[in-house]
């Protein structure tokens, strides 16, 4: 062949393959027109048409696979090259929540300051009123708070009128177990709880007949020193310190067979919870003067009364006063026993 006619058949070829190629790019442009076309107006929630497989990283010469060993990014298991950075993602910081039910719950934040509960102010101390009374007065007024000291046991002696020691002690007490300020001395406040806790003093209080029996006179012998006066006539016992009388009982005495001794004696035994060995009885704040003979409480007297008699003893009805009686009577104190 001559060398023209190769060249034309060359150039024939040549515009052969670039028109062939040339179809294929357009016929492979419009394809993906018509899907786009497609995908752009279909309704949603229709399924998209699968895509077709990329083409491999680095495919080689066509028809050829690639080179063994030629790494491609996409590839699992690709060593990482120096200086590229971890693509794992960084870990989370830690919640302050937690899902946990049972867990307790976060406690306040140090700059919370907590409810407090303001405290109560203090009450204003009591003072004092004027004095309506007090040590040194004498008057009927005296006369009726002692005796209304004494129905609720503040004041256990005869009234005399006369605002004493004795007197200021137990107002004193009286005001300290009823949060009165304590002073001694009778203010309205004082005066005031007394009249809401007693009654009006009868005559037979005011006048020391505690027991009903009106006192005769006394025994010479009971004017001086400290003195138990018993007088048969009146049936009293009267407790006289120099002359005073502090306190005043009914008693009552040993039958016909069995009488109680009279005379001038004086204690020599005290027994608080005192059992007669004779007669196997009772004889509480027995106070002996002569042989087995005593000053005591009978409770068969409480309960009857004159009905009965004693064994010889000064039989005290009035616990209350026998009580303390006994302990203000001292061995070696006298006992007159007397009518009068």
């Amino acid at each position: 062949m001559n060398p023209v006619r190769r060249i034309l058949l060359t150039v024939v070829v040549a515009a052969l393959v670039a028109g062939a190629a040339f179809g294929v790019a357009w016929s492979q442009r419009a394809t993906d027109d018509t899907r786009a076309d497609v995908a752009a107006d279909a309704p949603a929630g229709s399924p998209a048409e699968p895509a077709e497989p990329a083409a491999p990283a680095n495919p080689g010469k066509p028809g050829k696979p690639a080179k063994p060993g030629t790494p491609s990014p996409d590839a699992p298991g690709t060593p990482e090259a120096p200086g590229t950075a971890d693509p794992s993602p960084a870990p989370a910081a830690p919640s302050t929540e937690t899902d946990d039910p049972t867990a307790p719950p976060s406690s306040p934040s140090q700059g919370e300051a907590e409810p407090t509960t303001p405290e109560p102010a203090p009450e204003p101390a009591l003072v004092p009123g004027p004095r309506l009374m007090g040590p040194g007065d004498q008057s009927d007024d005296v006369r009726r708070l002692q005796a209304r000291l004494r129905q609720i046991d503040w004041f256990n002696q005869d009234v005399t009128g006369t605002y004493g020691d004795v007197t200021r002690t137990a107002v004193e007490g009286f005001q300290a177990k009823r949060g009165i300020p304590v002073t001694g001395e009778v203010d309205q406040r004082t005066m005031d709880r007394l009249l809401a806790m007693t009654s009006e003093p009868t005559k037979a209080e005011l006048a020391n007949q505690m027991g009903g029996n009106v006192p005769g006179a006394l025994d010479p012998g009971c004017t001086t020193g400290r003195v138990l006066c018993v007088d048969k006539t009146s049936r009293t016992l009267r407790w006289v310190v120099d002359g005073q009388v502090q306190l005043t009982v009914d008693v009552r005495f040993g039958s016909d067979e069995l009488p109680t001794r009279e005379g001038t004696f004086s204690v020599f035994q005290k027994s608080r919870d005192h059992v007669s060995s004779l007669y196997d009885t009772s004889m509480p704040f027995a106070m002996f003067f002569s042989g087995g003979q005593a000053v005591h409480y009978s409770p068969d007297f409480a309960a009857n009364g004159y009905n009965g008699a004693s064994h010889g003893c000064v039989n005290v009805r009035d616990y209350d006063a026998i009580a303390s009686l006994f302990d203000q009577v001292h061995e070696g104190d006298k006992v007159i026993v007397y009518r009068s």
